[in-house]
């Protein structure tokens, strides 16, 4: 499961899944299964995104609301 991993743990895992993948010679069920992992690794990161960019967001609005 990838909801528990955080960010970086996810992008690491994402970059090797996606050099496998590239390096090629892979039965076609591990290809399909890679390419599977790497799409739940890949929405665990933008999941991570989202948050942290609500948090800018709402750090900025914030920031503003307070200046004169």
């Amino acid at each position: 499961m990838t909801a528990e991993l955080g960010y970086e743990q996810a992008r690491d895992e994402l970059v090797a899944v996606v050099a496998k993948l590239e390096a090629g010679g892979l039965p076609l069920e591990e290809s399909l299964a890679l390419w599977e992992r790497g799409e739940a690794l890949a929405r665990t990161c933008d999941k991570h995104l989202a948050g942290a960019r609500e948090r800018v967001e709402t750090a900025l609005a914030a920031a503003e609301a307070e200046s004169p």
